[in-house]
């Protein structure tokens, strides 16, 4: 082995390693989020930002056009823009995200919150260490996603409020399953790009992302379920 060859093979991380700078990115997404949102709404910024006509459906879907956007550039883009990119978006859904704050009681959502890591812990653990594949379940997860996906769309335009317990439970159920799914996709990521360190890095922000959307949605189902309103 040349000194290249060998100085590369030093910069290549360990899964364990790698595992942990992507959970470590996905509780920095957390923490802006939830500290954004929480100071928009103790500050009064997010009745401002509610007084702007059409703003409120204007951020979210920036922040799935972002999202879109990330995962198909993400092997042209540099590291450094992926992991911006994933901290603008985290500061997008902090701004969305404080409107839970006019709604629910805060006891209630600390409450809900902790559900939701040891449901997310519980799921995560075992989608890293089961030995079932589950990349079969891909398809019907997809098939959930685009039903809560329309059934949002809908509502928009049709009071669909008799439905909301049905679809709070397909959508604990949905995230439960994606938050097991994608954290097996982390060793997936790992075996296929070990041989890459700069792919394995925005692989790391990808996989973050991810699992940032899963505790996120799965909080949100969970405190429309769960959670007491003001």
């Amino acid at each position: 082995m040349d000194y290249n060859e060998k100085n590369y093979a030093e910069q290549r991380v360990s899964l364990s390693v790698y595992t942990s700078r992507t959970f470590g990115w996905m509780f920095f997404g957390l923490m802006v989020t939830f500290i954004l949102a929480y100071t928009s709404y103790s500050t009064g910024f997010i009745i401002q930002i509610l007084s702007i006509p059409y703003l409120y459906y204007i951020l979210p879907l920036a922040e799935i056009a972002l999202v879109i956007w990330l995962s198909s550039r993400i092997h042209k883009i540099s590291i450094v823009a992926a992991q911006s990119l994933f901290f603008v978006y985290a500061l997008l859904n902090g701004l969305t995200f404080a409107v839970y704050f006019l709604i629910y009681d805060v006891a209630s959502m600390i409450y809900v919150f902790s559900a939701t890591a040891a449901l997310f812990g519980v799921m995560a653990v075992y989608g890293y260490f089961t030995k079932r594949d589950l990349s079969k379940w891909r398809s019907v997860l997809f098939f959930g996603l685009i039903t809560l996906i329309g059934f949002w769309i809908f509502s928009i335009f049709i009071n669909l409020s008799q439905f909301e317990t049905i679809i709070c439970l397909l959508g604990i159920v949905i995230f439960v399953g994606f938050t097991a799914y994608d954290t097996q996709k982390i060793k997936a990521f790992y075996e296929f790009y070990y041989n890459d360190t700069q792919m394995l890095e925005k692989a790391s922000i990808i996989s973050a992302l991810q699992l940032y959307l899963d505790f996120i949605n799965l909080f949100i189902y969970l405190l429309r379920f769960l959670g007491r309103r003001k």
